[in-house]
């Protein structure tokens, strides 16, 4: 049985995992296309659709990875939500080196910072509930706030499109409050 709490307007499933891991990353260098969109403007599934099928073109993969990324103007984005706010989501893989670039595509450099590291699990349809509760509930609730850096998701092999059961590592940008 699915235990659900209410969280800012949505249900929760109390299978999700709240509570991160903290960690201070390595800078990180991709290469993937990018669009800017809103939420109210979701223009995701065409990214991926556009990325997917060209994937393999990129050279130097360190790992199988997809990088799911949200690169904000700044942080009053997260101030009040605005749903047609715009910010640039990228889809991108991570590799060694920047030798060689397919066309249509772009080098990305996630820096090196700490984040909180989520486990999500579950559907698409559920994530968007996950968000909330992080930066309704969790993060009022810690000494940390946001820091003005890349957001992102890593899906690795337990990623499953459409699978309620998929998991991913989703990292907030974090900096110790004042």
């Amino acid at each position: 049985m699915t235990s659900l709490i209410y969280v800012s307007g949505y249900y929760l499933n109390l299978m999700m995992h709240l509570t991160p891991r903290i960690e201070t990353i390595s800078q990180k260098l991709l290469i993937g296309m990018r669009r800017r969109m809103s939420l109210a403007k979701n223009e995701i599934p065409l990214l991926w659709k556009s990325f997917m099928p060209r994937r393999n073109e990129v050279q130097n993969k360190k790992n199988p990875f997809l990088y799911s990324i949200e690169v904000y103007d700044d942080l009053s984005y997260f101030k009040h939500f605005n749903p047609s706010l715009e910010f640039d989501k990228w889809a991108a893989v991570e590799v060694s080196t920047e030798d060689e670039i397919p066309s249509d595509m772009e080098i990305f450099i996630i820096p090196h910072g700490s984040y909180a590291i989520f486990l999500f699990k579950g559907s698409e349809q559920e994530v968007f509930s996950f968000y909330a509760a992080i930066f309704n509930e969790w993060l009022p609730s810690t000494n940390y706030e946001l820091d003005n850096r890349p957001h992102f998701a890593c899906m690795g092999e337990q990623y499953k499109k459409g699978d309620p059961n998929s998991e991913e590592e989703i990292y907030i940008p974090i900096k110790l409050g004042i």
